[in-house]
């Protein structure tokens, strides 16, 4: 008994070392690893060289479109004569048509024509007859102005598009001839007559001016 009592403090002793941590045996928590710093990409810089093509192109678009139109306005001063006597404005034809047709301010001698469902660009072309004569090309449209009336055909059609189209000067020339008609040396001999512009008017397409 008095032997167990002895070896009690010897027990509680070491136990008491074997709890006992040893700092330098204790291992470090692992800190967690950095990520390796990004490395940023540098732009890679356009050839200095490189013509930058959207401009050039742009540039040569407006060059061709400002050299379409000189090209365009370039009109013979015959042309410009004939297009100071054409009529203006909205003229009314057979059967409740009309056609408008109004002068470019912006290119001399050119005109827009306006009716229902179309729309031409025209431009005075010189007749061996003298008449008044304009045309869109494009379109293979003819306006063909008369001291009575004005008529618009299309050649690639072979038909006329509006007849009986008059100005208020044409309408007033229409109705003097209409009660002034014209007549020959002898009377009643109208094989000798000349023919006159409503006569010729009603000729077929391939013989008009």
């Amino acid at each position: 008994m008095r032997l167990s009592l002895c070896i009690l403090p010897a027990v509680l002793l070491g136990c008491t070392m074997l709890l006992a941590v040893d700092p330098s045996r204790a291992q470090s928590v692992p800190s967690k690893p950095q990520a390796a710093p990004t490395k940023k990409s540098t732009p890679t810089p356009a050839p200095t060289g490189a013509p930058n093509s959207r401009l050039e192109l742009r540039s040569q678009a407006n060059q061709m479109a400002a050299g379409l139109k000189a090209a365009e306005a370039a009109l013979a001063p015959d042309e410009l004569a004939i297009a100071e006597r054409v009529h203006l404005g909205t003229m009314p034809c057979e059967l409740g048509a009309f056609i408008k047709l109004e002068s470019d301010p912006a290119m001399p001698g050119y005109f827009n024509m306006i009716g229902k469902n179309f729309r031409y660009r025209m431009v005075p072309v010189t007749t061996s007859t003298g008449a008044i004569r304009l045309e869109d090309r494009k379109a293979g449209t003819v306006w063909l102005q008369l001291a009575n009336k004005s008529m618009l055909m299309n050649q690639k059609a072979g038909r006329r598009m509006a007849d009986e189209c008059m100005s208020p000067a044409q309408s007033s020339h229409a109705h003097h001839m209409k009660m002034n008609p014209t007549r020959g040396l002898l009377e009643g001999d109208s094989a000798s007559m000349p023919a006159t512009a409503a006569e010729r008017s009603e000729q077929p397409l391939h013989s008009l001016p």
